[in-house]
């Protein structure tokens, strides 16, 4: 059983299927310059670039393990932990950032007991800070998901956490429209 570590904790994996990573090494096999498009294929195949597909890779390229580590941790595309079932993106570009993303961040955190970039206990939430999101126009913005909340504040950004959660416990998938919503955006809210 393989492990991995998160900020919050130990997180325990199923066991290590290495069908994906020697269907990948085949594929680039004596090709130089494949160790991006391979750590790139390994996190499409598992969700995220495990350490024993780190130690494969390595073996297959004749690579020290740190040279493969050093890559995997200097480009921000690749996450060596799994992410959560939900992902929270909280927008912090300028527009965002000037409207209150900070406090929207900050409170988001504390609801969920977890910061940027890592996974609740449970591993129901990641938190991800990002550059942009594309709806400048109702900044402050977050995602859960594929749903866009904007024009928020700390206390609505909390309530659209803890209603999520709720529907999540309700046992609709987080869709807060099966709980009689409407399918029209809520306030603040693109649907």
């Amino acid at each position: 059983m393989s492990i991995g570590q998160s900020a919050v904790g130990t997180v325990e994996a199923e066991v290590f299927d290495t069908a994906p990573l020697e269907e990948l090494l085949e594929k680039y096999r004596g090709q130089r310059g494949a160790l991006i498009p391979l750590l790139q294929g390994t996190q499409a195949a598992y969700g995220y670039v495990p350490r024993d597909a780190m130690v494969g890779i390595a073996k297959a390229l004749g690579e020290p393990l740190s040279q493969v580590y050093g890559v995997a941790t200097f480009y921000a595309q690749f996450r060596l932990v799994p992410r959560a079932r939900n992902v929270v993106r909280v927008c912090h570009g300028t527009a965002c950032h000037v409207s209150g993303a900070p406090l929207v961040s900050q409170e988001i955190e504390r609801k969920l007991g977890i910061v940027d970039g890592e996974n609740t206990e449970d591993m129901m939430f990641t938190i991800e800070n990002v550059a942009c999101l594309g709806a400048c126009g109702m900044a402050p913005v977050m995602m859960i998901n594929d749903r866009t909340y904007g024009k928020l504040t700390a206390d609505k950004a909390v309530k659209a956490v803890s209603d999520f959660i709720a529907a999540q416990e309700g046992g609709n998938g987080g869709d807060p429209s099966a709980e009689g919503a409407s399918d029209a955006p809520n306030e603040g809210e693109e649907g």
